[in-house]
């Protein structure tokens, strides 16, 4: 093999490697139109399972990219454009065909005011990146409010009783969208310290929440991200509280 040949060769490797963290993302936009699809046929299980498996693709580039050094411009802005199908188009619709097409145009409003608010949220991370603290998140990341409204639609779809509630994932959504472009800070677990006794702590949390998905998957999953939505308000008022307290 001649040396032009061999460098070739490299460059094409090298272009592919490019191309593998990429491939997650586009899959994770296709399954969100695969959600699409099934929200629109009314099978919401299905939706909802595409949308969280969009969750585990998104995980992925983002490693992946950083395992093999490939992180580039064009991989973060592909990254954002598959956030606004997977976690802002796709579970706005899910909403509006399971309870949103029932309230007209204020359903039709709020399925508009997620994607709309999550868009706004994405690029305000996208520019203030590298300015925010790397262990906190501003406003509720849009593949959390995903997760969360998607869970409360299995819960509703689950329990005949909360087909009574509707009007409180209506609520839920509006807050949802509003959480996202807010100012209130929620933790973003990048910066676990896992040295030897807290390392314990953590895996025997971790323990015992699989434990719980294990057994009651919906529900457990529903409690700890709801848990997680509440935390950031609750610690928000919190702390303005004890600034007015300490002004008086």
């Amino acid at each position: 093999m001649s040396e032009t040949e061999s460098t070739n060769n490299n460059q094409n490797k090298i272009q592919l490697i490019y191309i593998f963290p990429n491939l997650f993302t586009a899959a994770s936009i296709f399954v969100g139109v695969i959600s699409v699809l099934a929200s629109a046929k009314g099978d919401f299980d299905k939706a909802a399972l595409y949308i969280l498996l969009s969750l585990i693709f998104d995980g992925l580039d983002g490693r992946v990219a950083r395992l093999t050094n490939t992180s580039s411009k064009f991989g973060a802005e592909f990254d954002s454009l598959a956030d606004i199908v997977a976690f802002g188009v796709a579970p706005a619709m899910l909403f509006y065909y399971s309870i949103g097409i029932h309230y007209g145009k204020v359903g039709s409003l709020l399925t508009a005011m997620f994607v709309v608010f999550g868009a706004i949220r994405l690029a305000r991370f996208n520019v203030m990146i590298g300015i925010n603290e790397p262990s906190v998140f501003i406003g509720v990341p849009i593949p959390t409010a995903a997760v969360v409204l998607t869970m409360w639609i299995l819960v509703h779809e689950k329990y005949v009783f909360f087909k009574d509630y509707n009007i409180a994932i209506l609520v839920g959504i509006a807050m949802l969208a509003l959480l996202m472009v807010s100012n209130f800070r929620y933790p973003s677990f990048k910066k676990i310290n896992l040295r030897k006794p807290n390392f314990i702590k953590v895996l025997v949390y971790l323990v015992m929440v699989f434990s719980l998905v294990y057994i009651y998957p919906v529900e457990s999953i529903t409690i700890i991200v709801t848990a997680y939505l509440f935390y950031g308000v609750v610690r928000a008022i919190y702390n303005f509280t004890i600034a007015k307290y300490r002004k008086n």
